[in-house]
C-alpha cells in the first residue's frame, strides 16, 4: 500500500506575519504569586477531575476513568483562578482571585456560560443550606457572599466575618454549617510601645522602659532571667530602647519571652499606659461558622497564626486546619535560628476547644540543623487536606516540601514511609477512593501527580500547558523550597513572607554577638532634619515582616535600610533558616530576577478607570483623639481631596509635604539627593542595587529608618487601640506600634477629621500607578521611583449570552473595557463559542477584535452580538501587553491559536510548528493507509466536525482547510486504490 504525507507550510507563514510583538516597555506575563485555595476537585460521578491553571486562566479538565487522567479541555475562564468547586457532573464554578468574579462552567459544552461579579479578591466556594446556595469567600473584603445559583442574577446577601482574610471553605456533613478559615488569623501576639523618646511619634507609650514594669525598666529587657541569651557583645555600644513582643498564653496572660508578665497594662486596669482600653483583647479567630439557615457567625480561636487550608472529616464531622504558627515573640536570631515557626494541623468540633498537632514530629527543635534525610521527612508550606469516606485516613499538601503526608483521624503521620514525593509545589487534593488514586495539583511543575493510595507513591504525573517565564520558574525554589533552604526542612522564605508578602506580624531578629553597621546610605535627600543619621546597632528590636512585592529597585532593603541589595541577604539561608550552606552568587541572582517579577496587585478602592474616587466609606477606621472624642468613625474620605493635602507644603515639619519623605508615586523615599543646591542621583551600587533616601526620625529611638513604600497600606489595616477587639496586634511603622493609618496622620499639621479622613482614603488608594509625580528641581517635592503594580480595571469581566447581549448595561460594559485598552491603559480579550467551536480574541484598536485565525477579524458589537445560548462569549479585562498571549497566542509561538489547530498543531506547545506538521491518513500508525484506515474514515468525519477532535481531523484533512469533507474523501480513494476507486 502507498503512504500520504503533505507538508503544510504557507498558511504558517502568514500566520507568523501577522503577529506583532507587545511594545517594549510592557511584558505579555504579569506575576502576582498568586495563592491557590482549592485548585482540584473531581464531579461526583468521579468521571472528571478540575484543575485551575491559575498562570494561564483557565480550567484544565481530565477524564479520569482511565489508569491515568487524560486532558479533555482547557477552558479559558477568569484572571488568576484559584478554585474550583464542582456543583453537579454538568456544571463547575471557579473562582477568579484577581478577577473578582466566578466563571460558571459548562462541563458537558466545555466552556463559560455565565460570569458572576464579587467583592474584592474571592478565593473559594462551596454549596450548603437545604437552598444548595453558593458561599464565596471574599479575602480582601473579610465577606462571604452567598448566591442562589438557580438565579444567579440574584444580588448576594454579604456576612460579615470579623477577622482579616477568610480563604478556604469547607462544609459540615449534614450541610447546614459552612466553615471559613481566616489566613491571615494572628497568633495573640502585640507589640507593647517602648522604642520612642519624643517628638512626634509620642504614641504608643513608652511602656517597655517604665520603671515598674516586669524588668524594672530595662530596655532591651533581658531575655534569660537578669541576663541576655545570647550575652552582649562587650565591645558593643548600648543598644537603643525598642519595643516588646508579647503573646497572650492559655490562661488569658500577656507574657514575654521572659516569663514577663504585662497583663495588668495590655488589658487590665493600666491598660491606658500601653495605649489601650480596659479589656483590650486580641481574639485571634482563626475559623468562622456560618449557620446556612440563619447566617449567623460563631468562631473557633487561638489554633494558629497562617491558616491555609481546611478539611472536615466525614465521618466524625471534624473539622481540620492545616497551617503554620509563628514563634515570633521568641527574641533574637540565634534564638529564631531554623525553629522560628511550625507547621501544624488543628482539629476542632464545634463548640469545643481545639487540639493542635505538630505535622513533623521528628523535629524536637532542639537543634537549628539536621541532616538532609531527616529534613526530607519534613513538610513545610502545607496547602491542601482531604479525608477519605471513613475519615480514619486523611493526606496533606505541603507546597514548600514538595510532598504529601498521610494522616490518621488524629491528625499522626500513619505513612508507609515518612512522606509521599510528589511534583514541584502541591496544593489542591482529590481523592479518588473507588480507583485507589489520590490526585494532586503541583502549582509550581503545572503537573497533577497520580498517587496509589495503596502503595502511597506516585504512579504518574501529568503536564498541562503554563505560560510562566523560565525566570519565574527558575528562581522561585529560593522562595518557597523548605528542604532546600532550611535546617529542618519546614521553613522558607515563604514562611513569613507568606506568598511573597507578609505574615501580619513583627519579629525581633537582632544579635546581641554582633556589630555596629556604619551608616552609607542616602541620609534625608540632603535636607537637614535637625538629627542626623546614625550607625545601625545589630539590637534593632521588633520590625514588621515586609511584603516582597517589587522590591527590586527600590534598595536598600530592611526598615532600616542596612542591607545594600538581595545579595546581602544570602546569610540569612544559614543564620536565620538554618540551612548549611549559604546560596550561591548564581542562586542569589536567580532570587533575585524572580523578586523582579512580582507585581502589586488591581488595588481594590480605585475607579474602574483607575482614578481616584470622591467618595471612601472608612468602615473599620476612626478618630484619633485630636479633634474629636478618640473611637469614633471616621467620616467617608474623599481620595482626591487626600492627595491635595499630601501635596500641600507645611503639612510636614520645615515647610515638607507629605510627598517630600513618601514620594509619589509609591510612598517609598528618593533616589535623589541635594548637594550644595544641585540635585542628583545617589550612584547604583555595584549590584545595580538602588540607594532611596533613609530619613532620621526624630524622637523614634532606631533613628535611621528607611521612608517604607504605601501601596499595600490597606493590607496593614485591623488594629485600632481606640477599640476593645483588634483582628491584629500590630500596625503602622517600622515596629507596628502605631496602630492605624489615622494615627500616622494626626501627628501632622492636619486641619480637622476630615482632612484625616481625606488623606486616609487616599494612602487606601495608593496602588503607585495614575499618580502625579515629583521632579528633580524641587528638593521637598522629588521624583520617587516607578511603581509596579496592576490597573486597576485588569480582570473586570463580562460574559454576554443571547439573554443579556442587547442590554444597556452590558453594552456599557463592553464600551468602557474598550475604552480603557484604546487609551492602551489595558488589554482585552474575548473567549468563548463562535460557530460551534471554542474561538479567542484579542482587541487591536482601531481594528476590532483579532480572532485566533489571523485571516480573520471582527467588529466589537459583532462579536458581542454573535453571543447566545450555548455561544457564549465572555470579555475579560487582561494587563497591557498581555492580551495576544491570553487571547490568541497561548504559547507565544508566533502562530495563532486557531490556526495551530487547524493545521494540526499544539496551541499550547511552542515547539510544536504547524509548517513542519505532517497529514497523514494512516489512522492506525501501522506505515501503510489500507482498509482499516479506510473504514474509520467516516467515523471520523462525524467525530471531526465543528473540530472537535483535532487528532481524528489532523489524520484526513488532506486539503488542510480544518475540516472532513468530500474534497479530502476523493484525496483519501487517490492515496488508498493510486487513482479514484471504483
Amino acid at each position: 500500500m502507498y503512504r500520504c504525507r503533505l507538508i503544510v507550510c504557507c498558511m504558517c507563514v502568514m500566520v507568523r506575519a501577522a503577529v506583532g510583538g507587545p511594545p517594549a516597555a510592557e511584558v505579555s506575563f504579569v506575576n502576582w504569586d498568586t495563592a491557590q485555595v482549592h485548585p482540584l476537585d473531581m464531579t461526583p460521578d468521579g468521571s472528571k477531575l478540575l484543575a485551575v491553571n491559575t498562570a494561564d486562566g483557565r480550567l484544565e479538565v481530565f477524564d479520569v476513568t482511565g489508569a491515568t487522567p487524560v486532558s479533555v479541555a482547557s477552558v479559558p475562564v477568569g484572571v488568576a483562578p484559584v478554585s474550583v468547586r464542582a456543583r453537579t457532573n454538568l456544571e463547575a464554578w471557579v473562582v477568579n482571585h484577581i478577577s473578582d468574579s466566578i466563571s460558571i462552567v459548562n462541563l458537558a459544552t466545555l466552556n463559560v456560560v455565565d460570569s458572576i461579579s464579587t467583592l474584592d479578591e474571592p478565593t473559594d466556594v462551596v454549596f450548603a443550606g437545604g437552598e444548595h446556595r453558593a458561599f464565596v469567600s471574599c479575602s480582601q473584603a473579610n465577606t462571604v457572599q452567598v448566591f442562589d445559583p438557580d438565579n444567579r442574577a440574584a444580588p448576594p446577601t454579604n456576612v460579615p466575618i470579623d477577622a482579616e482574610d477568610p480563604r478556604a471553605l469547607a462544609v459540615s456533613p449534614d450541610g447546614q454549617t459552612v466553615y471559613v478559615a481566616i489566613f491571615e488569623s494572628g497568633n495573640a501576639t502585640t507589640i507593647l510601645g517602648g522604642g520612642t523618646e519624643d517628638g512626634p511619634l509620642l504614641f504608643p507609650p513608652n511602656i517597655v522602659s517604665q520603671a515598674d514594669g516586669p524588668h524594672g525598666g530595662v530596655n532591651p529587657p533581658p531575655n534569660a532571667g537578669d541576663t541576655f541569651d545570647p550575652p552582649i557583645g562587650a565591645l558593643l555600644p548600648p543598644p537603643p530602647a525598642v519595643g516588646l513582643i508579647v503573646r497572650k498564653d492559655d490562661a488569658g496572660r500577656w507574657m514575654d519571652d521572659n516569663d514577663g508578665d504585662w497583663t495588668e497594662v495590655v488589658t487590665g486596669t493600666q491598660a491606658h499606659r500601653s495605649g489601650r482600653l480596659v479589656g483590650w483583647d486580641l481574639p485571634d479567630r482563626d475559623v468562622a461558622m456560618i449557620d446556612t439557615g440563619t447566617l449567623q457567625v460563631s468562631y473557633v480561636s487561638r489554633l494558629m497564626n497562617i491558616c491555609m487550608a481546611m478539611g472536615v472529616n466525614p465521618a466524625t464531622g471534624e473539622v481540620a486546619v492545616v497551617g503554620t504558627d509563628a514563634m515570633n515573640h521568641v527574641r533574637f536570631l540565634s534564638n529564631a535560628k531554623g525553629r522560628f515557626l511550625r507547621v501544624n494541623l488543628a482539629r476542632f468540633v464545634p463548640g469545643s476547644d481545639g487540639v493542635v498537632t505538630d505535622l513533623n514530629p521528628h523535629l524536637d527543635y532542639l537543634a537549628s540543623t539536621i541532616p538532609q534525610a531527616m529534613r526530607d521527612q519534613s513538610i513545610g508550606d502545607p496547602r491542601g487536606i482531604v479525608f477519605n469516606a471513613a475519615g480514619a485516613r486523611g493526606y496533606v499538601s505541603g507546597m514548600g516540601s514538595n510532598n504529601v503526608v498521610v494522616i490518621d483521624a488524629s491528625g499522626a503521620r500513619s505513612g508507609l514511609a515518612p512522606t509521599i514525593e510528589v511534583g514541584e509545589g502541591p496544593t489542591g487534593l482529590a481523592l479518588d477512593e473507588s480507583r485507589n488514586r489520590l490526585y494532586v495539583l503541583n502549582r509550581f511543575a503545572a503537573s497533577v501527580s497520580v498517587v496509589d493510595t495503596v502503595a502511597e507513591i506516585q504512579v504518574a504525573q501529568v503536564p498541562f500547558f503554563d505560560p510562566t517565564p523560565d525566570v519565574i520558574r527558575t528562581g522561585r525554589r529560593h522562595m518557597y523550597d523548605t528542604h532546600e533552604t532550611s535546617g529542618l526542612g519546614h521553613i522558607a522564605c515563604a514562611s513569613c513572607h507568606v506568598d511573597a508578602r507578609m505574615d501580619r506580624l513583627a519579629w525581633d531578629l537582632g544579635d546581641p554577638t554582633g556589630t555596629v553597621k556604619t551608616f552609607n546610605q542616602n541620609c534625608n535627600f540632603g535636607l537637614d532634619l535637625g538629627v542626623p543619621c546614625e550607625d545601625w546597632h545589630p539590637m534593632k528590636g521588633p520590625m514588621l515582616t515586609q511584603t516582597m512585592q517589587d522590591v527590586i529597585g527600590k534598595e536598600p532593603h530592611h526598615w532600616r535600610g542596612d542591607s545594600d541589595g538581595i545579595e546581602q541577604f544570602s546569610p540569612a539561608f544559614v543564620v536565620l533558616h538554618g540551612d548549611d550552606e549559604i546560596p550561591t552568587a548564581e542562586d542569589m541572582q536567580e532570587f533575585k530576577a524572580y523578586l523582579a517579577t512580582i507585581s502589586y496587585g488591581p488595588n481594590p478602592f480605585r475607579n474602574l478607570d483607575n482614578s481616584l474616587p470622591v467618595d471612601l466609606s472608612l468602615e473599620g477606621h476612626f478618630t484619633t483623639g485630636r479633634f474629636a472624642p478618640a473611637g469614633q468613625p471616621l467620616p467617608n474620605g474623599n481620595p482626591q481631596r487626600g492627595l491635595e493635602a499630601y501635596l500641600r507644603p507645611g503639612i510636614g515639619p520645615a515647610g515638607t509635604r507629605c510627598a517630600s519623605c513618601h514620594t509619589l508615586p509609591t510612598g517609598a523615599g528618593t533616589n535623589l539627593y541635594a548637594d550644595n543646591g544641585q540635585i542628583m542621583p545617589f550612584p547604583p551600587g555595584p549590584n545595580g542595587e538602588q540607594h532611596l533616601s533613609i530619613i532620621s526620625i526624630t524622637g523614634s529611638t532606631n533613628v535611621s529608618m528607611k521612608t517604607p513604600q504605601l501601596r499595600n497600606a490597606y493590607e496593614r489595616v485591623g488594629s485600632d487601640l481606640t477599640q476593645v477587639s483588634n483582628n491584629t496586634g500590630f500596625g503602622f511603622l517600622h515596629d507596628g506600634a502605631v496602630d492605624s493609618i489615622a494615627r500616622m496622620v494626626a501627628v501632622f499639621n492636619v486641619q480637622s477629621d476630615q482632612e484625616i479622613a481625606d488623606i486616609v482614603s487616599f494612602v487606601l488608594c495608593m496602588s503607585g500607578s495614575d499618580l502625579p509625580v515629583g521632579n528633580d528641581t524641587d528638593v521637598l517635592e522629588l521624583r520617587g521611583p516607578d511603581s509596579l503594580d496592576t490597573h486597576a480595571a485588569v480582570g473586570a469581566q463580562v460574559t454576554i449570552t443571547g439573554s443579556n447581549r442587547d442590554d444597556a448595561q452590558t453594552i456599557e460594559r463592553v464600551a468602557v473595557m474598550r475604552t480603557l485598552a484604546d487609551a492602551g491603559a489595558v488589554g482585552l480579550v474575548a473567549k468563548g463559542v463562535l460557530n460551534g467551536e471554542a474561538r479567542g480574541f484579542y482587541y487591536d484598536p482601531p481594528h476590532g477584535m483579532q480572532s485566533d485565525r489571523a485571516i480573520e477579524q471582527m467588529a466589537v458589537d459583532d462579536l458581542r452580538f454573535s453571543a447566545d445560548t450555548g455561544s457564549e462569549v465572555t470579555f475579560t479585562v487582561v494587563p497591557a501587553g498581555s492580551a495576544v498571549r491570553i487571547g490568541v497566542d497561548r504559547d507565544e509561538d508566533g502562530f495563532f491559536d486557531r490556526d495551530e489547530i487547524d493545521l494540526c498543531a499544539d496551541p499550547a506547545d511552542a515547539a510544536s510548528d504547524p509548517t513542519n506538521v505532517v497529514v497523514t491518513g494512516d489512522q492506525d500508525t501501522d506505515a501503510d493507509v489500507d482498509v482499516f484506515d479506510f473504514a474509520g474514515f467516516a467515523a471520523c468525519a462525524a467525530d471531526a466536525k465543528g473540530g472537535t477532535s483535532v487528532g481524528c481531523r489532523c489524520a484526513f484533512d488532506f486539503n488542510t482547510d480544518g475540516g472532513i469533507d468530500l474534497a479530502d474523501f476523493q484525496q483519501f480513494q487517490i492515496v488508498f486504490c493510486g487513482s479514484s476507486c471504483p
